[in-house]
């Protein structure tokens, strides 16, 4: 923090360490994955194909975070890390903008409700299933819960914009 004694000494503000930050995003991403659960457990908010696609997305980043802050490697290493946790982070904001975009067609415009996982793995190959969490389905239009006007899926979105700075920190960061 920036306090008036670090101004008046002349000292400068010391910025997170890659490592420091990549167990930040362990820590964010553990609790979007807590809320996650307790919206569906807790308040009775079943997810829809894509929430379960936007899931794994935060898991993959929140994992692979961990790994890295546990690895702790030299600079080229923290690079490809933080490489890897900005793709899954990329990939995560792909979903939620879709998800953001489904949710503001018009109704008519909206696709079709689609049956539930368990008969989707039961009938179809997983390949096929994974296509269809990506797509999404009529399930997904609905807006069931909003803070502060947006929605899960809009705050998701905003969670992987901060992911993807974070991994553009520790990916610039020096190593110390």
């Amino acid at each position: 923090m920036l306090n008036a004694s670090c101004i008046a000494s002349g000292k400068r503000m010391s910025l997170p360490s890659a490592r420091l930050t990549f167990l930040l995003v362990v820590i964010a991403s553990s609790g979007l994955m807590a809320f996650a659960l307790y919206l569906q457990h807790r308040i009775g908010l079943d997810p829809c194909p894509l929430c379960i696609s936007q899931r794994i997305a935060v898991m993959a980043v929140g994992i692979t975070a961990l790994i890295a802050c546990l690895h702790n490697p030299g600079r080229t290493g923290q690079r490809v890390w933080a490489g890897i946790m900005g793709l899954c982070a990329l990939a995560g904001a792909a979903l939620a903008a879709r998800h953001v975009w489904i949710q503001h067609l018009p109704p008519e415009k909206v696709p079709a409700c689609g049956p539930g996982l368990e008969y989707l793995f039961d009938v179809f190959p997983w390949q096929e299933v994974l296509i269809m969490l990506l797509q999404g389905d009529g399930n997904c239009a609905e807006v069931s819960w909003t803070w502060l006007g947006l929605s899960i899926p809009a705050w998701t979105l905003v969670a992987f914009a901060g992911f993807l700075l974070a991994s553009g920190w520790a990916f610039f960061a020096s190593k110390r």
